[in-house]
């Protein structure tokens, strides 16, 4: 992880100089991309694990430098196992013969389908186009590459389709202190239509995903935009709706499924306040 990197390179001399040395690497990965709530919320908690004990105060330099090295390549192999995590904690809710919705690209869930494949269970998955990007082609595709029967849908087939579908995964770009998730757009009218006809909506997320927000309400975040192709021209004077996420109330989700473990929405404040202790 670069933040690992940045203390086994650091020429500090003391706790106080590497700390601040560390926040400003911090500072400046959040700043490549200060839209994203995951990256955000990483280097926050890597911050949290690997500076949070006072016994480093008491310590030769030499030796807390190497403990903050130690936590810092423990931080980075939980993070790495995590999705392997998520996807055997996942088994159990894919039966074989059910439909699953998808929405976009997430590795997260892309590993979770792809174990369960692995495992030889038998199951199909409708994938949206996941507009403005088009993630969601690239999904179907990996998916089809793994030999799974995969139908891609327009986002605006969702309702439509739903009475097909057993079970919706979707992926997280945070996991906020309501238990609610802010993801890409889009997420939040799947849920609330799963909702709506009795469908379970289950969100695979890794835990450096929690992020201490607490949106009020779909535009109480920081924006996040991206341009869309319509194939043709706008006419001039027409106001084109950019915003790239949105955010989804717990009360629409079902169950999280983190590397923590499998979590209802509202425990997720519990956690957060144990994450970052």
């Amino acid at each position: 992880m670069a933040l690992a990197a940045v203390i086994r390179s650091s020429r500090a001399t003391t706790m106080m100089e590497l700390e601040i040395e560390l926040k400003k690497a911090s500072d400046k990965l959040k700043s490549w991309d200060a839209t994203s709530i995951s990256l955000s919320a990483a280097c926050d908690l890597f911050m949290r694990f690997v500076t949070r004990t006072s016994h480093l105060e008491h310590e030769k330099f030499d030796a807390a430098k190497s403990r903050l090295i130690e936590r810092g390549e423990k931080f980075g192999e939980i993070s790495l196992k995590a999705r392997k995590t998520i996807a055997m904690l996942s088994q159990d809710f894919i039966s074989d013969g059910c439909t699953i919705l998808v929405h976009g690209y997430s590795r997260v869930v892309l590993e979770v389908l792809k174990l369960a494949a692995s495992n030889h269970k038998l199951f199909r998955v409708l994938c949206t186009e996941g507009r403005p990007d088009r993630t969601g082609l690239r999904m179907s595709n990996e998916l089809a590459a793994l030999g799974i029967p995969v139908k891609v849908l327009i986002d605006s087939a969702v309702a439509y389709s739903m009475d097909e579908v057993d079970m919706v995964f979707v992926g997280a770009d945070g996991v906020v202190e309501s238990g609610g998730i802010i993801n890409m757009m889009g997420t939040y009218q799947i849920a609330l239509v799963a909702h709506s006809m009795n469908k379970p909506v289950y969100v695979a997320a890794e835990s450096y995903k929690f992020a201490r927000l607490y949106p009020l309400d779909q535009k109480d975040m920081t924006p996040a935009h991206r341009p869309i192709d319509f194939g043709v021209p706008i006419p001039a004077g027409v106001e084109v709706e950019t915003s790239a996420r949105d955010y989804t109330p717990p009360q629409y989700l079902t169950l999280l499924l983190t590397d923590l473990g499998v979590l209802t929405p509202s425990v997720v404040s519990d956690e957060l306040i144990q994450l970052y202790l």
